[in-house]
């Protein structure tokens, strides 16, 4: 059967768990993810360490831009090392340069940085003027995965550019399409771009239980947790279409 792989990231210990016990593929651990997403810290590293499936770790030690200075660039290397010490999968970075193009000469010195560990280009690639084009490159570095929304700020909505980029990495490197995908758009995602691997929350918002902790502003208003359920229904709707695939 073909396979299509389910990846879940998560940015908390309950998370980690909802993902592993949904049955998540692969999973992408963060801290952060209302950012889009920062390196986690050494604790949830730890707590992964015995995952029964891959983890990977993002790569990023402050919000904002993926533009990287030699600052930035000392902190990720101390963070692939501590990756490797926690003995977990792979790493997930991204650079891109002022005028959006992949910073080629930083990813390539974290990449040999990171000898031994999986490493994906998270979506730094979707700023790149051209993602098709961006993906021989992301190949030619050596990196495993590319994570894109084909650009767009959904995956659904960047549907052509995903299919392309699926093209044009011809098995040479795995295009995994995210942002924005859920039970009751994942089946159509895979169908479209022919993607073998798709990357989700699986997440649900719920309004903030303590009051007292949102008027002192340590929590928002309404707070995204990984769940249980919709992590089922993605892993049952992602082993269907790998069927119809088939």
């Amino acid at each position: 059967m073909t396979t299509i792989r389910l990846e879940i990231c998560v940015d908390s210990p309950a998370g980690f768990i909802a993902a592993v016990e949904g049955g998540a593929d692969r999973i992408e651990l963060c801290l952060g993810l209302s950012v889009g997403g920062l390196t986690p810290s050494p604790g949830l590293m730890e707590l992964a360490r015995l995952s029964p499936v891959p983890v990977r770790a993002m790569i990023r030690s402050r919000t904002g831009d993926f533009v990287c200075d030699r600052y930035d660039v000392d902190a990720m290397r101390r963070d692939i090392d501590a990756v490797r010490q926690a003995g977990l999968a792979g790493i997930v970075i991204g650079a891109n340069r002022p005028d959006g193009h992949l910073d080629e000469a930083t990813l390539m010195q974290l990449r040999h940085h990171a000898g031994g560990l999986e490493i994906a280009l998270h979506r730094a690639i979707d700023l790149t003027p051209d993602p098709v084009a961006a993906v021989d490159i992301a190949a030619d570095l050596g990196f495993d995965s590319v994570l894109t929304s084909g650009g767009a700020v959904h995956a659904a909505d960047g549907l052509e550019i995903i299919t392309a980029m699926v093209e044009r990495a011809a098995g040479r490197i795995e295009v995994m399409a995210g942002s924005g995908i859920t039970p009751d758009n994942a089946a159509n995602i895979i169908a479209i771009t022919g993607v073998r691997a798709i990357h989700a929350s699986g997440a649900v918002t719920l309004p903030a239980q303590d009051t007292r902790a949102l008027a002192l502003g340590f929590v928002p208003s309404h707070i995204k947790t990984t769940d249980l359920q919709t992590v089922m229904r993605l892993r049952q709707i992602v082993t269907d279409s790998a069927r119809l695939a088939a």
